[in-house]
């Protein structure tokens, strides 16, 4: 271990892991250690017999729920958007021959006291039980202008300068209501809250032409795709591709302690009394806790259940967004569901998540608007994690910290903050300009 790196990476949650993949495609020396002796971090997958020891401290669950072993039970649920900035990175790296996605059958959005599905064309616009007649005009109208919208072509502008007019403006332009908007925001531009409507409109419509355009990839019911087996597959296959640019990785090293010179810089680590040396660390919030605030609470329930979300057309997949207006919160809920079609739960087994920024100190009570859609469940298991943000000036220290996972169920937050990072790192841009139809031939799986 004595020997000098460009980066040691600690931790192999996800975000980790994608970046220590793509430091080492760059051709940077890279050591990447973890305190545990699987993959993952926050963001692993656990068999039933994990899920049990781990909430309930006891390794024998039920027989009924089926073979422990064909349980993959992600602690960070989220799909993909198929067009999406993680698959993105998935062709860029070539890390697509590692992995066989499936398209995700639904996605669905709750809306006085109902799921409906999300319309996301002009066409389905018009035949969506969500809007009432002279609304779904206006709303396909709208639709039309995003579809239509190209960024280089003024003329599809419709004398909008999305750099300076907000999205609230857009919005009104087309008079569009209050619950369509809500929909709109939260389920089809997967905005969090409703700061975005006072933002310039570029992002927003940029948002919105992303699910469009991933929604006509596979021409399913969503615009998500999902990793057979779970996501406890995506750390493991940049770790792999880590370890083909010559990355070296090393789990259940106990106590890595960060060292710094006088200066506050970052010199190496030391585990068991060795030493590595190196110019930089990339790390999540747990190995550096003198470097992070704590910015929120992420309150969920992991739901075992023999049946599909109800009135999601019997969906093996699903994503449910629950707007924040709709419930009188202050952030969105989400509802997560796979099943053993993903390859994620025993024969005729759903695995559904309700997960939502924690504003109360009582998951059980806040989340019981989600869990009333579930259904029956045949167990359900109550969790919160506190969620950290770096607080240092990597440009002092040399320490690039990543953000704890959020309580959204798709992944475009989590890879801007490993992007912005790989910038922050490298000192430049990632191209993500790539083939997209590489990964389609697996996408179907």
């Amino acid at each position: 271990m004595d020997e000098e790196y460009d980066v040691i990476v600690l931790g192999t949650g996800l975000k980790e892991c994608i970046l220590s993949g793509l430091l080492s495609v760059d051709g940077l020396k890279v050591l990447h250690m973890d305190r545990n002796e699987y993959y993952g971090g926050e963001s692993s997958s656990l068999n039933l017999t994990q899920l049990w020891k781990r909430f309930r401290g006891s390794d024998s669950p039920p027989e009924t729920l089926g073979s422990g072993r064909e349980y993959n039970v992600d602690m960070i649920p989220k799909f993909m958007m198929a067009n999406g900035l993680l698959v993105r990175v998935l062709i860029h790296t070539d890390v697509t021959k590692y992995l066989n996605f499936k398209a995700v059958d639904g996605s669905f959005v709750y809306n006085k006291g109902k799921i409906y599905k999300v319309p996301a064309t002009d066409v389905e616009a018009l035949k969506s039980p969500l809007m009432g007649l002279f609304e779904k005009r206006r709303a396909r109208k709208f639709f039309i202008y995003v579809q239509d919208f190209e960024e280089g072509d003024p003329k599809s502008h419709e004398g909008l300068d999305l750099n300076k007019v907000t999205a609230r403006d857009i919005l009104s332009k087309y008079g569009l209501e209050d619950d369509t908007i809500d929909f709109i925001g939260h389920a089809l531009a997967l905005h969090n809250d409703d700061s975005y409507l006072d933002q310039p409109g570029i992002d927003f419509v940029r948002r919105m032409k992303l699910y469009a355009e991933s929604l006509a990839r596979f021409e399913g019911g969503s615009p998500y795709i999902y990793p057979l087996y779970g996501l406890g597959e995506l750390p493991q296959a940049f770790a792999r591709l880590s370890a083909v640019y010559g990355g070296t990785y090393m789990l259940n090293k106990p106590q890595c302690k960060v060292e710094f010179d006088d200066s506050g810089k970052v010199v190496g680590v030391t585990s068991e009394g060795e030493t590595a040396k190196c110019k930089k660390v990339v790390c999540d919030p747990s190995y550096l806790s003198d470097k992070v605030t704590k910015v929120g609470k992420v309150a969920r329930a992991i739901c075992i259940m023999s049946h599909p979300i109800p009135d999601t057309k019997d969906s093996h997949s699903a994503q449910v967004i629950l707007p924040q207006k709709q419930l009188g919160r202050k952030s969105d809920m989400y509802l997560f569901c796979c099943s053993y079609s993903h390859n994620v739960a025993a024969k005729g087994k759903y695995i559904a998540f309700v997960s939502t920024e924690a504003e109360t100190d009582q998951p059980e009570v806040e989340l019981k608007p989600g869990i009333d859609l579930l259904g029956p469940v045949d167990e359900i298991f109550f969790d919160t994690y506190d969620r950290y943000e770096p607080t240092n000036n990597s440009e002092e220290d040399n320490c690039f910290i990543s953000a704890s996972y959020d309580a959204t169920t798709h992944f475009e937050s989590t890879v801007a903050d490993v992007l912005a990072m790989y910038s922050k790192i490298t000192g430049k841009d990632l191209d993500l300009s790539v083939d997209l139809s590489a990964a389609s031939a697996t996408a179907e799986g």
